[in-house]
């Protein structure tokens, strides 16, 4: 399979698509003022302790408070203080060594009594904190003390002395090669995790990455006990350069960008960590728009739709809700070629590779729960099954995938990092206010009735003004009339409608005339 980076950089937007075969797998998105910060490092003060949470709120200088739980604090402070400083913190293109990151193991008490988040943390405190999680919707972002920081070899871990390898290295003469040489290697305690990258890899450019990690966590210390809190004490890289540091060699072979700038700040960078890799990297100088060169604009807006269609006819539903992803499987069109089951079957089958698809490109996080189209045959419910995990193979964030239920369902879960694509590139409807749904102009009307005949009690006028939206007013003169004529005897008024274009499609007002 052929993999290139495609990246468009505008100086109020980058968008970086990782492509398969020509077909856009994967998109990121980074616009001015964005909150990416998942990465970052800030010197902050704790806001407020839970004891009843175990959690606490510390001020990052963001508009909303960090959240810390107490089994994200490490019990030291840089620089020998008491108190607080491995990180869930993934990249925002999230590779397989982190998963090896996220399960290093944190040292329990001596005692073996169970931390207490009131015993390390005050408020008031200042504290050292690494974004494992940014900002969604409303929550605030999630922090942590156990940093870890990326390079394109190693991840540095100075909290922690664990060394791992990423399970993407599966020769296990190489994963113990790796072992003993990053363990002969390193001068100090400190944690390393050995990125796919590493693999085949000797021990001098393994020397360089550890010293120049080090070195970058010295200064970021260095920062923490001059600078006042709230304060950003270390940046992640831009989104173009985390794509070349995590994805180019083992995820793309090249690299595409149409900003003379920023193609020469990734050789730049290529140039001082990956000198042999400068050669994938190409400059796109067309006056086409290079997503439109490349195809990409038709599938990122497909990737925005409620509704899929498959190429049998058959088609997917994806509806994102607070709690989790629902995703139903129709047939459609599709009405086979020979028995009912053997439909199914196939719509199934076609409806996994897509739903796979569509989950990785749009970025989807959390419970995801899939209705697929009644089986009764067990082995085809296993084919279905075992499908959708092969095809959760390509996908780099973490899943979670259980047998179809005896109603039909599949319940899988994937790692939730940062907004999928639609939280992202859309936002609520004005009109129904994300609800989906309107309410119809036939009970906008009726409505309407029912708020007069409660009105008309107090009434002491001649007539009443009704206001409403052009479209409601137009019912009300045609195919609803019945509705003001009812109206009208019932009350013993004068009814007149008067057509508000400024008014919401429900919104409706009544005024009483008292005297002509």
């Amino acid at each position: 399979m052929y993999r290139q980076l495609v990246i468009e950089a505008a100086e109020h937007e980058t968008r970086v698509a990782l492509l398969e075969d020509g077909t856009i797998a994967e998109l990121f998105i980074k616009r001015r003022g964005d909150a990416d910060i998942a990465g970052n490092i800030y010197k902050g003060r704790v806001q407020r302790v839970l004891p009843g949470m175990q959690a606490a709120f510390v001020d990052i200088g963001l508009s909303q408070a960090a959240f810390l739980y107490v089994n994200d604090i490490f019990p030291a402070n840089p620089g020998g203080e008491s108190g607080p400083l491995f990180s869930d913190t993934q990249e925002i293109f999230t590779d397989e060594e982190m998963e090896e990151a996220l399960k290093t193991p944190r040292s329990p008490p001596a005692n073996g009594r169970k931390i207490q988040i009131e015993n390390f943390l005050t408020e008031g405190q200042e504290i050292l904190v690494q974004v494992s999680k940014g900002p969604l919707g409303t929550k605030g972002a999630r922090v942590t003390t156990y940093v870890s920081i990326p390079g394109r070899l190693l991840v540095f871990m100075p909290t922690t002395d664990h060394v791992g390898i990423s399970r993407r290295i599966e020769d296990e003469a190489e994963r113990s090669r790796l072992k003993d040489l990053i363990t002969s290697l390193r001068q100090d305690s400190m944690g390393y995790i050995l990125r796919t990258a590493s693999g085949g890899v000797n021990g001098e450019k393994l020397i360089y990455e550890m010293a120049f990690l080090r070195n970058l966590w010295e200064n970021i210390i260095a920062r923490y006990r001059t600078a006042a809190p709230p304060s950003l004490l270390h940046q992640e890289l831009t989104v173009s350069l985390r794509a070349v540091r995590d994805l180019l060699l083992h995820e793309a072979e090249k690299v595409v960008i149409d900003s003379r700038e920023g193609y020469g700040a990734i050789v730049s960078f290529l140039d001082t960590f990956m000198p042999s890799l400068k050669e994938s990297v190409e400059l796109y100088d067309d006056p086409e728009p290079i997503f439109d060169a490349y195809n990409l604009e038709g599938d990122i807006s497909r990737a925005l739709k409620r509704k899929v269609w498959l190429k049998s006819g058959g088609y997917i539903v994806i509806e994102q809700t607070e709690a989790l992803v629902a995703i139903d499987v129709n047939t459609g069109r599709y009405v086979g070629k020979h028995n009912l089951e053997e439909t199914i079957l196939k719509t199934n089958l076609e409806a996994v590779k897509e739903i796979a698809y569509q989950i990785r490109l749009r970025d989807i996080g959390g419970i995801i729960i899939i209705d697929f189209i009644d089986m009764e045959k067990r082995t085809n419910q296993e084919k279905v099954y075992n499908a959708l995990k092969e095809a959760a193979k390509r996908d780099r964030s973490r899943t979670h995938i259980l047998p179809m239920s005896e109603l039909g369902l599949m319940q899988m879960t994937r790692k939730r990092v940062r907004r999928s694509l639609t939280r992202t590139l859309c936002e609520p409807c004005f009109y129904c206010e994300g609800e989906g749904f309107l309410i119809s102009s036939q009970t906008i009307c009726y409505n309407i009735f029912r708020e007069i005949m409660r009105e008309s009690r107090d009434m002491q006028g001649v007539r009443l003004t009704l206001r409403v939206n052009p479209e409601i007013a137009d019912l009300l003169h045609g195919e609803e009339r019945h509705v003001i004529t009812s109206l009208e005897r019932i009350i013993g008024k004068q009814i007149v409608i008067y057509p508000n274009a400024k008014f919401h499609m429900e919104e409706f007002d009544i005024f009483e005339i008292l005297k002509d």
